[in-house]
């Protein structure tokens, strides 16, 4: 677990006058993805129905994603005390629905799915430590360290479980690339676009949800904290998490694309 809680942030010295706008908007939409951990511990539970040491895991990381949720709206309803948490998670989860239910993998196999738990664990991982580094609030620094820490950990606990699962399934190295660039382009799927769309849109709003236009809107803000070394980090971990040599010139080569790709975004 992690060794970190609520009461652990310095809440006191929240510094309003350091609140960069495009970090509430990223706050927001983060904070209800991360809540809704325990959906997602359903779906793997369901995955791996019948390996209660990798469900112990499932349940102790949903755990530690809702606390991750938790500070991130702490924090949001301080930078906005307008923000309205309960209504948006609401209609977050009402109009994005996870695959439970369905017993097995998206992915296809029990590996795939732990792929592409790396790869979400990469992203995550750098994204958090991007905004940490690029912002100057005080709260927010310490909030988004810890939450980078634990994402990093989490990568290693499903990287871990790859191994153990890739030695009963076998999947080859191209499949997994497969998985893991899979799951790459799936930054612009509906439950980041939707995040944001509903942390945004506000009682009056009438603008209709445009999955394109919301996703757009939303990897713009993200492209904006990231620097060349996040960027080549998140590479790495990606790599390693399908069987590819991080450091050679695969690795060098997936990084400098990461890079314009995020430069474009942002532009």
């Amino acid at each position: 677990m992690a060794n970190w809680t609520l009461n652990d942030i310095d809440w006191q010295a929240f510094d309003r006058s350091k609140v960069a706008p495009e970090l509430v908007s990223l706050a927001k939409s983060a904070c209800m993805v991360e809540h809704n951990g325990h959906d997602y511990a359903r779906y793997l539970c369901e995955v791996f129905s019948d390996d209660a040491e990798f469900q112990k895991v499932a349940h102790l990381w949903a755990e530690e994603e809702v606390q991750h949720g938790k500070a991130l709206r702490q924090w949001a309803e301080l930078a906005d005390p307008a923000f309205n948490f309960d209504e948006s998670f609401k209609a977050f989860t009402d109009g994005y629905k996870l695959p439970v239910g369905g017993g097995g993998s998206v992915r296809g196999s029990r590996c795939g799915e732990l792929i592409a738990r790396c790869v979400v664990e990469s992203g995550t991982s750098t994204y958090y430590t991007a905004i940490s580094e690029y912002t100057d609030e005080p709260v927010l620094k310490q909030i988004c360290a810890h939450i980078a820490a634990d994402e990093f950990r989490h990568y290693k606990l499903f990287y871990t479980h790859l191994k153990r699962y890739l030695e009963k399934e076998k999947l080859g190295a191209f499949k997994r690339f497969a998985v893991a660039l899979g799951r790459i382009t799936e930054s612009e799927d509906d439950e980041l676009s939707y995040a944001f769309y509903t942390a945004h849109r506000g009682k009056d709003t009438q603008e209709k949800y445009d999955r394109k236009r919301s996703a757009r809107r939303y990897l713009a803000a993200v492209a904006r904290v990231y620097r060349k070394d996040h960027i080549e980090r998140l590479v790495a971990m990606v790599l390693k998490a399908v069987g590819l040599k991080p450091n050679g010139w695969l690795g060098r080569a997936s990084g400098w694309l990461g890079w314009q790709v995020m430069q474009f975004r942002a532009a």
